[in-house]
């Protein structure tokens, strides 16, 4: 019989089998009878089963029967087994079936022992006659805006503050169910419980704070309130201020909201938008990350900010503290000059000394350090109330254990921002520390954090998770890259990227400088004519010690401001997901430079004069194609004839003075078949030479136009006049 109702069945399934025409007939299986009885003790259901065929006692996980002759059905069997180890089930030694857990309890009593009376017959004991098994809960809740807190009141509608707090802590646990008095067991998921229970957990209030209608939770929690409660259908209501706070973070877009007139025309639309984010976020005492691709302008969007904050200057106002890479400083000292003139900035930097003098005594709107010298100065700055502390680049306080971290949050500021291209750049926690810069507690504990958020998504891909993440931190951070606003964007976008040279490169700059504009200054203009040649090679060496004092000097050992702030540049371009081409008229150069990402671990190409015609075809092939991150070409045979629309940030390390030049260079990205915007980005060592010449061509309305056009404009058509100019500014 076993093998005719077991294996035999099994072989007609896959074969032609020839048998006897009766054989399945005589093997019938018998019927086989059940009866299961059900009972609770403690927190286990026991099962115990009795079944016969006939009149043979049957054990069913043993497979003996009395009966020895029994032809058993083995499909019926095989059915009951499966849903007792749906449930986890498992036989002890009194040979009863045992199943724990609230949630292999619940999914049976409700589903389990109703596929059972298919196959026999339930009983059950009182005790679980009596028990309750809940699946919905709604409830009704009422927020109101106290200060600069929310009062959340919830109604419990009858349950107690027991078995409130065994609901929340079961939640916290992680089950699905929960026992939460002798005789009921609710359903944690996809209802009102779990919902009660996530605010309680997210928002950290308890079951007495529930009871005692005293829940309060900060402020930016009010999209999270109305998305958690409108999202499952609780209706709740809530006062004047907090539907007009919540209108404002949900409408910025919609808010009528002048921009200062210093910077109206020149704003395109998503940075008016971006512009009217940061002041609603502001206005209603909240914090942000403005996270806009490179090249969106972030700097434009915070000056439009701080305009509008200073744009009265009878009141007397707190100071904004900028924080930046040192690279930095002197391009926000300049940004701010240049788009908001009425704005007074004070770069604190120099000497342990002078810094300590700026900061205390300094009347600027606004003080930008680096987040070096901050670290410094803490002490210093703790003794000032600030009206903004914005970051730059704040992924450089991404690890929470730095002290560039712990320093910027110690600064006492009314309202924080943080600006950053790449809030995450390898794992969740780095959001988390910038959050815990920008409003702290926002995103919990660093513990709760990787507890709640970071291990679930990142080791178990848990999609809910992410999601609730996500719309948690939605309304703080704003972020749009160059694709979402092609349309407002030119095809290419140029900046000038200024760096300070300090130290030894500033001496070494200075000496040589002044040494030329002493011999220019003592020369008549014939014997400038006559020696221009020699001339031009001291402008080549200032030069060149505005890239680097070690191309002029061997034993030169300190450090190169521009050669820092280009590294920062290509990282952060790296990290935003761009491909870089750099260009430098010194072969040298990209020799240091190379080193320099070699150092840093950032894969490169290098084309230069030595480069073979064959394979300088082969590098553009593979960098078009490749994930290579940047191409270092000198200016001369990288200028022309190659496409390398695989870039889209061009960098011009020592740019030439000839503009057509340059823009020959650009053209290698920008061109047909680039289906990105290009960002361009000319470093310019401050103070310098390279600063004067850029003046100078701005004043001259002939050069300028020579430049645009093309026309040859080189360095040896400067006069004395303006090589003199070029040297002192």
């Amino acid at each position: 019989s076993s093998f005719c109702n077991g294996v035999l069945l099994e072989l007609m399934e896959c074969c032609v089998v020839d048998m006897p025409d009766d054989l399945l007939i005589k093997y019938k299986p018998w019927e086989l009878h059940n009866e299961f009885t059900v009972k609770a003790l403690k927190d286990n259901v026991y099962v115990t089963i009795s079944s016969k065929y006939r009149d043979g006692i049957f054990d069913l996980y043993t497979g003996v029967c009395s009966d020895k002759n029994v032809c058993r059905d083995y499909s019926k069997e095989y059915a009951i087994k499966i849903i007792f180890d749906r449930y986890k089930a498992y036989r002890i030694p009194t040979g009863e079936l045992k199943i724990s857990g609230y949630d292999n309890i619940y999914e049976f009593l409700v589903s389990g022992a109703k596929e059972l009376s298919d196959y026999g017959i339930v009983h059950y004991d009182t005790k679980l006659n009596d028990l309750k098994l809940v699946n919905t809960y709604e409830f009704t809740a009422n927020v109101s805006v106290n200060e600069n807190w929310l009062d959340l009141k919830i109604d419990t509608r009858g349950y107690t503050e027991k078995e409130l707090a065994n609901i929340i802590n079961a939640y916290k646990q992680k089950q699905k169910y929960a026992a939460i008095n002798d005789n009921t067991i609710v359903k944690l998921e996809d209802n009102g419980f779990e919902l009660l229970a996530s605010l309680a957990y997210d928002l950290d209030f308890s079951a007495t704070d529930i009871i005692n209608k005293n829940i309060f939770v900060p402020r930016y929690r009010v999209m999270y309130i109305d998305s958690s409660l409108s999202a499952n259908g609780v209706s709740y209501n809530s006062d004047d201020q907090y539907n007009n706070l919540l209108k404002a973070i949900k409408n910025i877009e919609d808010v009528e909201m002048d921009e200062p007139l210093e910077v109206k025309d020149i704003l395109r639309d998503y940075q008016r938008i971006g512009y009217k984010w940061l002041k609603t976020m502001d206005m209603c005492g909240f914090g942000g990350i403005l996270a806009d691709d490179m090249g969106l302008g972030k700097t434009l969007q915070v000056l439009a900010l701080l305009a509008d904050e200073y744009k009265d200057n009878s009141i007397e106002h707190k100071k904004t503290l900028i924080v930046v890479p040192s690279s930095l400083i002197y391009n926000w000292e300049n940004e701010v000059q240049k788009f908001v003139p009425s704005l007074t900035v004070a770069a604190v930097v120099g000497a342990k000394s002078e810094r300590i003098s700026i900061i205390a005594n300094s009347k600027a709107d606004i003080l930008i350090t680096s987040y070096d010298l901050l670290k410094r100065d803490i002490v210093e700055y703790l003794k000032i109330s600030f009206r903004y502390e914005i970051l730059d680049e704040a992924q450089n306080i991404k690890n929470y254990t730095t002290a560039n971290a712990k320093a910027v949050k110690k600064i006492q500021a009314e309202t924080k921002f943080a600006l950053t291209g790449t809030p995450i750049e390898n794992r969740l926690s780095e959001l988390w520390s910038i959050f815990d810069y920008v409003m702290p507690g926002f995103l919990y504990s660093n513990k709760r954090f990787k507890d709640k958020f970071e291990i679930p998504i990142v080791r178990e891909d848990a999609i809910e998770i992410q999601n609730s993440l996500k719309r948690i931190i939605s309304p703080f951070i704003l972020r749009r890259d160059k694709k979402e606003v092609l349309k407002e964007l030119p095809d290419k976008l140029e900046y000038n990227l200024y760096a300070k040279m300090e130290g030894e490169q500033h001496k070494l700059y200075t000496a040589n400088a002044y040494k030329l504009k002493e011999e220019l200054e003592n020369k008549d203009n014939s014997y400038y004519m006559s020696n221009k040649i020699k001339f031009l090679a001291e402008i080549t060496r200032l030069r060149q010690i505005c890239c680097d004092p070690s191309l002029c000097y061997e034993d030169y050992e300190d450090e190169s401001c521009k050669l820092n702030m280009c590294i920062d540049l290509i990282k952060t371009s790296i990290e935003g997901g761009h491909k870089i081409l750099l260009f430098s008229q010194f072969t040298s150069m990209l020799q240091l430079i190379a080193k320099r990402l070699l150092d840093e671990n950032i894969s490169f190409y290098t084309l230069t004069g030595k480069t073979s015609v064959d394979e300088r075809i082969s590098l553009v092939n593979r960098f078009n194609k490749d994930n290579t991150e940047v191409f270092l070409m000198s200016l001369k045979v990288g200028g022309t004839g190659l496409n390398l629309t695989g870039a889209d940030v061009v960098i011009h390390y020592d740019p030439w003075w000839n503009m057509a030049v340059q823009n020959q260079a650009t053209d290698r990205v920008h061109r047909i078949g680039q289906d990105k915007v290009v960002s361009v980005y000319k470093l310019i060592a401050k103070d310098t030479i390279e600063e004067n010449i850029y003046n100078l061509q701005l004043a001259k309305e002939k050069l300028s136009k020579d430049i645009v056009t093309g026309n040859n404009i080189t360095l040896s058509g400067l006069s004395k006049e303006e090589l003199l100019s070029i040297l002192i500014g």
